[in-house]
């Protein structure tokens, strides 16, 4: 069975519930930002670091209230499940919401084999950063901020959705691979620190425009994984 792919420039268009939808959302996040650092009573040197995590979000909640995913059959939507649970623990790895717990990085006995904190701890990060909650453990290690577990989980919604529609088809492939620049550029970022040294003009560029590039990187995404546009719709 053949499906018409909507490559439509329309299902990127907000109609006027959804802009006063996002003045409210908006409006919101101001308030609790100004909020916090108010309480917190902290100095922000840099600004767009408050910012990064509301474009996670906020591109997040437009994308999910925007996509119906429909299947052809029971195989197809399991298939593209599995493929996005797959997708989503990759994402979370490299992106480190999740990692090994203390037994898997302690070397050697003694007392001083666990000089952890164990046990599941809430950190009151600035808003969307956090609150965020942590667990370390003997067997995983948790880490999870809203806007990083929002945006990965709606990575991979998205990717569901690509796969069902476009079964079959290269496509689908090809838009996840480009989804994973966004989680892994903080890896290349630490990669580059280690290879070039710490004290480098490159490991502090790649350190200190991670998350821009991050973020930058996941808004073109969600706009591809969304939009889908074919070879054709570009000309």
């Amino acid at each position: 069975m053949t499906r018409t792919i909507d490559v439509s420039t329309d299902r990127l268009k907000p109609d006027r519930d959804t802009l006063l939808w996002a003045g409210l959302v908006v409006n919101t996040e101001l308030i609790l930002t100004f909020a916090y650092l108010l309480l917190a009573d902290v100095t922000v040197t840099e600004w767009r670091y408050l910012v990064f995590p509301f474009v996670w979000i906020n591109l997040s909640v437009w994308a999910l209230v925007r996509t119906r995913p429909s299947a052809d059959s029971s195989r197809t939507r399991y298939v593209g499940a599995a493929i996005a649970v797959g997708y989503f623990l990759l994402l979370g790895y490299v992106g480190g919401l999740f990692q090994p717990g203390l037994l898997f990085h302690s070397h050697g006995g003694g007392a001083g084999a666990h000089t952890h904190a164990t046990g599941l701890r809430i950190s009151w990060l600035p808003p969307g950063w956090g609150p965020a909650l942590l667990y370390t453990g003997d067997l995983v290690q948790l880490n999870l901020m809203p806007y990083k577990l929002v945006g990965y989980l709606t990575l991979a919604y998205l990717v569901y959705d690509t796969v069902l529609e476009t079964a079959g088809s290269a496509v689908s492939g090809l838009l996840g691979l480009v989804s994973c620049v966004s989680c892994t550029w903080p890896v290349i970022a630490t990669l580059a620190a280690g290879v070039a040294g710490s004290g480098t003009a490159v490991a502090a560029a790649a350190s200190e425009w991670s998350y821009t590039i991050g973020t930058v990187a996941f808004a073109v995404t969600v706009l591809l994984l969304r939009w889908r546009p074919s070879l054709g719709s570009l000309r």
